[in-house]
């Protein structure tokens, strides 16, 4: 206390000088109306300045929520773009509407994720995402973007999950042509990263070079109309009796950045009762086993 007092009588001097600055400063830009308006000017020039560089770093901090939030969007609006074109395609055709029609925000729930890791030069390329069974991320969901479809996990961890591109050689997704009822599976067998193809087309089906390429929804992984990409050419099958068709992929796996795991609750229904009846007709298998042994 001592220390403090000898302190303040030291240098009161100062601190009076100090509080008459202050004082006259108040009363000078108060009570003059030019001094006022130069001091209001420049205040608010300078809490401008301030604000700005506040926006600027939070526009900064904030860009990965919304390019997520874009990603979403952009899937979300490519289904409705889908969804008119093939309402469109059968009112022009037979003056009927679309049966059963999309409808994707209703049935299931898009888990946003950045792409960590992904190869193109491999024969069986994967891709790390960086949310797992924390966010909801399950074996066996599809995975998409903006432009289509992604791949499907493989393996799920707490904070991650490794994910089976298309260009990947055990990669096998049904597809359909959008608007048709001929469908085949996707495969791709290496070289370019923009190249599928679909196997199993059968040889009556009707279709034409652009036509789009959408998920079937026959999968318990995708449901149906999620964009695949365009026909490209058409081939024969080696044993003629289907055709190949060469598929120019809508996802851009060279920059590929942010995704979507979709969350589909009549997907995981049907991937359970599957799973339900695969069990049930273990022990049945097993008993006629051993009956016959």
């Amino acid at each position: 206390m001592h220390n403090l007092t000898e302190f303040l009588a030291r240098y009161k001097h100062w601190f009076l000088f100090v509080a008459l600055e202050v004082l006259s400063m108040v009363l000078l830009f108060r009570f003059n109306d030019y001094q006022g308006s130069v001091w209001f000017t420049s205040a608010n020039y300078v809490a401008g300045l301030a604000y700005e560089a506040s926006s600027k770093v939070t526009s900064y901090l904030t860009m990965g929520e919304v390019n997520e939030k874009l990603t979403k969007r952009n899937l979300e609006l490519e289904h409705q773009v889908r969804e008119l074109s093939s309402q469109l395609y059968d009112k022009t055709k037979d003056s009927t509407f679309l049966r059963g029609q999309y409808r994707f925000l209703s049935k299931f729930r898009l888990i946003q994720a950045k792409v960590v890791s992904n190869s193109l030069d491999r024969p069986d390329n994967f891709i790390t995402i960086n949310k797992g069974t924390w966010d909801g991320v399950r074996k066996d969901m599809g995975v998409a973007c903006g432009n289509g479809v992604v791949g499907i996990v493989y393996m799920a961890g707490i904070h991650y999950a490794v994910v089976i591109p298309v260009l990947n050689s055990k990669s096998n997704i049904s597809c359909s042509i959008q608007g048709r009822d001929y469908f085949g599976y996707l495969h791709w067998n290496g070289g370019a990263t923009d190249m599928a193809y679909l196997d199993d087309v059968p040889r009556h089906a009707k279709f034409k070079l652009g036509d789009r390429i959408v998920t079937s929804g026959y999968s318990s992984v995708f449901p149906a109309g999620v964009l695949v990409g365009k026909i490209k050419h058409v081939y024969n099958s080696e044993d003629g009796l289907s055709y190949r068709l060469a598929i120019e992929l809508s996802t851009d796996f060279g920059n590929l950045r942010d995704v979507c795991v979709i969350d589909d609750a009549s997907i995981r229904e049907q991937r359970q009762v599957i799973k339900a009846a695969q069990d049930s007709i273990k022990p049945i298998e097993q008993q006629n086993a051993n009956q016959g042994e």
